[in-house]
């Protein structure tokens, strides 16, 4: 789900000049070129926490909107890293949320999963973002090796 996620805002971006402004000023994403955003910025981290994700899922019995949500504010928080204004609105809980909430409905009602406690709530919006650290110096230094240029600040 991530990678239509990125057609989507890789094309809002490149639509930009049709609003008046140009894609720099109004970029949703870190680049006008699919390519990049998907292999050098974005959806190579999501990886490793759509990984950790579905190894929580598959250990403990979160219903499908429980994981928007959960997934949702784990999204809020690596996008507050990167600028804490994305706190306002609420708007990267739907981005991070949605990507997650097709697979999770496609969960077998009978599968061996246990209810979750209330310590597996926390621990379902942090190990995702822990799994995600190790990926991003990685990436960051792949781009600058290759020298790849993406909008400012991203």
């Amino acid at each position: 789900m991530a990678l239509p996620e990125e057609v989507i805002t890789t094309t809002m971006t490149n639509l930009a000049p049709l609003l008046g402004t140009t894609p720099e000023e109004a970029h949703i994403t870190a680049s006008t070129n699919y390519f990049k955003v998907v292999c050098f910025h974005s959806v190579v981290v999501f990886v490793p926490m759509f990984v950790a994700s579905a190894w929580v899922l598959s250990r403990w019995d979160f219903s499908p909107l429980k994981v928007l949500l959960l997934f949702g504010i784990t999204g809020s928080m690596a996008e507050t890293s990167i600028n804490p204004t994305s706190l306002i609105g609420g708007f990267w809980v739907f981005v991070y949320g949605l990507m997650v909430y097709l697979p999770a409905c496609t969960v077998p009602v009978d599968w061996p999963a246990t209810p979750p406690r209330w310590w597996h709530y926390p621990l379902a919006v942090i190990l995702p973002l822990i799994a995600a650290i190790p990926v991003v110096p990685v990436v960051v230094l792949l781009r600058q090796w290759l020298g790849l240029e993406l909008f400012p600040g991203t």
